[in-house]
């Protein structure tokens, strides 16, 4: 049972809540639970972005921008196509680490496309879904409520909410899924001067940094591949020369996986379950009241001598 969003509210309005709860939410196992959560294939596509390599040009900002056709944003700092972080204008950004001391580090940030995403797992309507034959993490707009719930999901704080926009959408990487159709990779590894990102599938990608870790052990930072396992595993993955976290890239355990509640949330959200639960616990409660009241009543008038035949 898909709902789109004019659906939703107008079952919601109609005060449709308790039928959508009881429609068909049943028994159901972890099994099934875990065969809900979207799972990446081998060949899922992704992005290695290597922090040795990058000269901080920027081109892949630029390159994003025009190819999802995004307003350059100039709010912060005057300068065209320089923003200073993620938001509704900007899908992709590059980044400086500049420490007091110690070496410097560019870093390009974007969505994780994680391969259990709490976006997905925190959306009511599945707007935001993973798709089965790439991995990319999507947005539908016809699904989309506006809760921003994505928003606070996400452990890397990548979907971003276009405030000032009529119909306002969820702003955020998609890997160019546009251009992936028709049989092109996103345009911000397409345009790199230096290949420092890079767009393939998941498992050669992974396999290919692990070989430059290899080759040259005291050049990575912990000789490791960020996002192979963190929250489960990304789809976005780093190799860098500095602490990751100094790169703005969390740590997550491998276990911090939302997407294993993705199924049971669902139900609750998709079948208002939980607030049908409420409903019917408030209306027991109001019940029970009821009748304590109207038995305070019947011994008010017993022991007044009347008989208010209640």
């Amino acid at each position: 049972m898909d709902l789109s969003r004019r659906e939703a509210l107008g079952v919601i309005a109609k005060g449709g809540i308790p039928l959508l709860a009881s429609s068909t939410i049943g028994v159901t196992t972890c099994a099934a639970a875990e065969a809900a959560i979207p799972k990446a294939s081998p060949d899922a596509v992704a992005m290695l972005y290597d922090t040795t390599i990058c000269t901080g040009c920027k081109a892949c900002v630029s390159a994003c921008a025009e190819a999802n056709g995004l307003v350059p944003d100039t709010r912060l700092t005057g300068l065209h196509q320089a923003p200073v972080d993620l938001n509704e204008f900007t899908k992709n950004i590059i980044k400086l680490y500049d420490p007091v001391s110690g070496p410097q580090s560019f870093v390009k940030q974007q969505c994780m496309h994680c391969l259990e995403p709490a976006c997905v797992a925190a959306c009511p309507f599945e707007a935001l879904f993973k798709r089965t034959t790439d991995g990319v993490v999507a947005w539908e707009p016809t699904k989309c409520i506006g809760c921003r719930y994505c928003e606070i999901g996400c452990p890397y704080h990548v979907p971003k909410f276009e405030w000032a926009a009529k119909n306002p959408a969820i702003v955020k990487c998609e890997f160019c899924r546009h251009r992936l159709a028709v049989g092109e990779e996103p345009a911000c590894t397409a345009v790199c001067p230096t290949k420092a990102v890079i767009f393939g599938p998941r498992s050669v990608l992974l396999a290919g940094a692990k070989d430059r870790i290899k080759a040259e052990p005291d050049k990575y930072f912990e000789n490791r591949v960020y996002g192979e396992h963190e929250a489960g595993g990304t789809q976005v993955l780093y190799l860098s020369h500095v602490p990751f976290q100094s790169i703005g890239l969390p740590t997550l355990a491998p276990d911090e996986r939302p997407g294993r509640y993705l199924y049971w949330q669902t139900l609750i959200y998709r079948f208002f379950a939980f607030p049908a639960f409420l409903y019917a616990i408030a209306a027991r409660m109001m019940r029970q009241n009821f009748i304590e009241h109207q038995r305070e009543i019947r011994d008010e008038h017993r022991h007044s001598g009347m008989d208010p035949q209640l």
